[in-house]
């Protein structure tokens, strides 16, 4: 996080409002060195936390025009109340967008070693926020969050010169802001800016070796531009550190009630919307993206719930069988008798339209219809 924020100042797009309890002391300028010298003996303390990194973007409405120095105790209150006020912190303020806002990066573990609490702090961290609206006469801004705003983080173009640079900015990103337990559901996050997650099998002096390629693509998931091993930007996005991604993630959602949250999200919008694009709209309003996949024929057989509250990536069936791709057909669109034939017979179509296009579906009746025959011969 230190270094995505590094690469928006040498860009232009950020400047270095200061920080607290660091190396830097009264230092206007950032400097990468003693940022992380800074954050050493915290982490050479505890070994164990996985999830280390504070960070947070803090998103004024755009009719609030405030000064560096209002943004810099809003920083220091809002980290002062949200418990880490004797943590290391740096502060960024970013104009790439025209809403300027800030990042501030910590650390979730103190100078013992000990690791912060952090339950439910999305939801703390909204409640002070909007307290602090009101102290400061600020106007409510709507994508206030937990969670770095999505609009400042720009989709990949393909067409620039520095793929590499984008690639490695984004992803990194969304890894530490996002939890995502399977690869399907971080491939559905990153196609939202432009990349393409693939995994390779490559075989080296008799040893198979698995390895990731990161992509540019278009608006419509075409690939574009040159493949980018992630050997080449790192290995903490290469697929040894994925799979460590992916066990992490599936603990916090699982331990953590997040999902809890976004499910009744999901069943609230439901029952206010009567098309898809209705449904769709509901939910931003919440601030969770529904991504919606169709077969050729347009019905809906996957869906992906990103809770940008609670940093969680979630297919719909992991929700329960009413946040499933399957309900959301039946509930946007009235069942063909052929379903109805199906469901008379006991059988169930949830796991298979979520699982595989139209024509896959297709066949696979077409194979049990062939096994019924055989076995009844």
């Amino acid at each position: 996080m230190l270094y995505y924020n590094a690469e928006k100042i040498e860009r232009g797009e950020a400047s270095f409002l200061g920080g607290r309890n660091t190396l830097l002391g009264t230092n206007e300028t950032f400097d990468m060195r003693l940022a992380e010298e800074t954050f050493a003996p915290y982490l050479a303390a505890n070994r164990r936390t996985k999830q280390v990194t504070f960070h947070v973007s803090l998103n004024p409405s755009p009719e609030d025009r405030l000064t560096d120095g209002m943004l810099r105790e809003i920083a220091r209150e809002y980290m002062e109340r949200m418990g880490y006020g004797a943590q290391p912190y740096f502060v960024f303020k970013h104009s790439d967008i025209a809403r300027e806002h800030i990042h501030i990066v910590s650390l979730r573990v103190d100078a013992d070693g000990r690791k912060l609490p952090h339950d439910f702090e999305a939801r703390r961290s909204m409640e002070i926020l909007r307290d602090m609206e009101g102290k400061y006469g600020l106007h409510p801004a709507v994508n206030v969050a937990a969670r770095p705003d999505l609009k400042s983080l720009r989709k990949v173009d393909y067409m620039s010169s520095d793929i590499k640079r984008q690639l490695s900015s984004v992803v990194r990103m969304l890894l530490h802001s996002y939890h995502c337990a399977t690869a399907a559901e971080l491939r559905t996050l990153l196609s939202l800016f432009n990349v393409s997650l693939e995994e390779q099998q490559a075989t080296i002096r008799g040893h198979s070796y698995t390895g990731v390629v990161y992509r540019a693509t278009t608006d419509e998931g075409i690939h574009a531009g040159i493949p980018i091993r992630a050997s080449d930007i790192g290995r903490d996005v290469g697929y040894d550190a994925l799979q460590r991604y992916y066990e992490r993630s599936a603990a916090t959602i699982r331990s953590s009630g997040q999902s809890d949250y976004l499910r009744d999200a999901v069943r609230w919008s439901l029952q206010h919307a009567d098309t898809e694009e209705e449904f769709v709209r509901q939910m931003e309003r919440q601030q969770v993206t529904a991504v919606l996949r169709h077969t050729p024929a347009g019905r809906i057989y996957a869906v992906t719930y990103i809770d940008h509250t609670e940093g969680i990536v979630v297919e719909g069936a992991q929700l329960g069988r009413d946040c499933s791709a399957y309900m959301l057909e039946r509930h946007f669109n009235a069942p063909q008798p052929s379903e109805r034939q199906f469901e008379r017979t006991g059988l169930t179509l949830n796991g298979l339209i979520n699982a595989c296009t139209e024509e896959e579906f297709e066949q696979r009746q077409r194979r049990k219809r062939k096994k019924r025959k055989r076995r009844k011969s």
